[in-house]
């Protein structure tokens, strides 16, 4: 039954989040791993949330240890 259910006022009504701080969304807490290619050799770019690299390692197992190292949680891209 709806009648048990508070009301939403003006006051509590949905504001959409501000473009910088979805911009930054998430960082410090997730890194992203993907791959790509730099002069013709496979290699593991580490991305902040916001889309910082912060990293290019040789391979994905050692990218993603990297990011739990820094106490963030690693997300691969594909």
């Amino acid at each position: 039954m709806i009648a048990n259910q508070p009301k939403t006022g003006a006051n509590t009504a949905y504001q959409p989040m501000p473009p910088q701080a979805f911009a930054e969304w998430g960082v410090g807490q997730f890194a992203y791993v993907k791959p790509m290619t730099v002069a013709d050799q496979q290699l593991f770019g580490v991305f902040a949330a916001n889309g910082e690299q912060i990293g290019v390692l040789q391979s994905y197992p050692v990218a993603r240890a990297a990011v739990i190292q820094h106490d963030m949680e690693p997300v691969s891209v594909h």
